[in-house]
């Protein structure tokens, strides 16, 4: 039987079955192309990575997701560098601004951390968990994916949630809007709308092209890693 049969048979058969295949590179690719055309302002190397690093984790068993956040870091917070996508219908439902830790920069964000305190933002994968009322009203807790990289977000409280800091207004009057302790904040006006669409078990996918990050992130390399423990 040649390659292209038997590949044809596995298939066949899953659908038989009801059996999820893992997800591929080949679908990667198709989702991509059609994610650039929903929000062709968004880097396509950044959503390349993101897709990538989302099938990856998928690879390992992780449950799929229905929609994907991408922060492009790369951007200064005077530009709308967050999206949503949902993934099944392959379109784009929010594309907003957020902010970046005190830590990480002015306008522009550079350093990045994983330590408590640092009140720096944090890259990678991440995967979003429950929603609660805080001392920030309606947000988001979430959990990081890369060991070492992210994966103590839920110690340090980095969460989504709205402030009013996160203002175009600000933009005028001093370059920029205001910067968190770590936190992708939004504006307080679409912080229930970002909440509700990302919340249980959803992708986050933060980037800034940080070459220690891109030379040894299993997600970005897809390397048989550890993943990070969710307790």
């Amino acid at each position: 039987m040649s390659g292209r049969a038997s590949i044809f048979f596995v298939i066949l058969a899953a659908w038989c079955l009801g059996v999820s295949l893992p997800a591929a590179a080949g679908g990667g690719a198709d989702l991509v192309r059609a994610l650039t055309a929903a929000a062709p302002n968004l880097d396509r190397t950044v959503l390349r990575r993101a897709v990538s690093a989302m099938n990856c984790a998928l690879d390992r068993g992780l449950e799929r997701a229905e929609r994907l956040a991408i922060i492009d870091f790369s951007l200064p917070s005077s530009e709308q560098r967050l999206w949503i996508f949902d993934l099944s219908r392959r379109e784009l439902l929010l594309n907003e601004l957020v902010a970046h830790g005190q830590g990480s920069g002015q306008n522009l964000a550079s350093q990045f951390s994983n330590v408590s305190g640092s009140h720096q933002s944090s890259i990678g994968l991440f995967r979003t968990s429950e929603s609660y009322r805080g001392r920030h009203g309606y947000s988001l807790r979430m959990d990081g994916l890369e060991a070492g990289i992210n994966d103590l977000a839920r110690e340090r409280a980095i969460v989504i949630h709205g402030a009013d800091y996160v203002d175009p207004q600000w933009i005028d009057r001093q370059g920029r809007i205001g910067r968190s302790q770590g936190c992708p904040a939004v504006r307080p006006e679409v912080a229930s709308t970002v909440v509700d669409t990302l919340k249980d078990g959803q992708f986050l996918f933060s980037w800034y092209p940080d070459p220690d990050w891109l030379a040894n992130s299993d997600f970005l390399n897809c390397q048989a890693g550890t993943l990070a423990r969710l307790d």
